[in-house]
């Protein structure tokens, strides 16, 4: 079995309305997720507010969707690996880059770390607009 810990992935939060990157390995489109921008309260915060992550993760969809994210890359981490790729890239959109895709982010981070220690993760759009 391939050792995966030191095989290095890295995660990013994007606003499809500033274009998908495109030196990735995966994109990922969150915009299924509640959006906390429709909440009055919650629209000036970010993903990086347990509220809004609450928000976003707290239900089937949020969990669901974590659940297969985490998987994929897990899967795709392994056989990049054995294939002899470097390093997984992935990036995960959803509208402005502010609320869901780095809600995701960094949980998925959060989750990965334990099996991946060289797991980085930021978020491209975050500070493009106010709120």
């Amino acid at each position: 079995m391939t050792d995966t810990a030191d095989f290095p992935i890295t995660l990013f939060s994007f606003g499809y309305k500033y274009e998908p990157p495109q030196d990735v390995n995966f994109l990922f489109d969150v915009r299924f997720l509640n959006n906390p921008f429709h909440d009055v309260e919650l629209r000036s915060f970010t993903g990086l507010t347990a509220e809004v992550a609450d928000f976003v993760l707290d239900n089937s969809s949020g969990k669901e969707c974590l659940r297969h994210l985490e998987a994929t890359i897990r899967f795709q981490a392994k056989e990049l690996q054995s294939s002899g790729r470097e390093e997984l890239r992935i990036g995960i959109g959803c509208t402005g880059g502010h609320h869901r895709s780095v809600a995701v982010i960094e949980a998925l981070a959060r989750l990965l770390k334990k099996d991946f220690p060289t797991v980085k993760y930021y978020h491209r759009d975050i500070s493009r607009e106010s709120h």
